[in-house]
């Protein structure tokens, strides 16, 4: 169901970019022509989650899109009773995201939330990513995002 990214094809106003229904239709094209290695840094994020995963605690995948780096995350966990919290302020990335991972079955439980993250509680985190999501929060609240992160990360994680 994936469309050629031709977004920015013709020339248009420029306009604020946006994870909009548009974007969503041409994400995974999109993504792997802008961001080289993008399918290994994937891959690799969730080998650091299966290593770092602990007993009883949650996992984040911030910035979550339609749930790769999710996706990735869950297949490397051999540890029990973990949960992923995979957060996107895009509704539209939101929806195909739940729709995208109804396709996998797993013992490892997955939430999807739509919510902001600079408002986020982090709880119970043994790990959190946060694949190529930085980059889209304001430079004034970057740092406070990622001191909520170190401070609710469980000791080893």
């Amino acid at each position: 169901m994936t469309q050629k990214d031709s977004i920015y094809a013709t020339e248009q106003a420029v306009k604020d970019f946006s994870f909009d229904q548009h974007v969503v239709e041409v994400f995974p094209d999109m993504i792997q022509r802008s961001v080289p290695g993008y399918a290994t840094i994937v891959s690799t994020i969730g080998k650091l989650a299966g290593e770092y995963a602990q007993s009883n605690s949650n996992l984040y995948d911030l910035g979550c899109s339609l749930g790769a780096v999710t996706l990735s995350m869950r297949r490397n966990i051999r540890t029990d009773n973990c949960n992923i919290i995979a957060v996107d302020n895009s509704e539209a990335m939101v929806e195909r995201c739940k729709l995208h991972l109804q396709g996998f079955r797993s013992d490892v439980p997955v939430t999807v939330t739509l919510g902001d993250i600079n408002d986020l509680a982090i709880e119970n985190a043994s790990v959190v990513a946060m694949n190529f999501t930085l980059q889209f929060i304001p430079p004034e609240k970057r740092q406070a995002v990622l001191e909520k992160i170190y401070a609710n990360l469980k000791p080893g994680g």
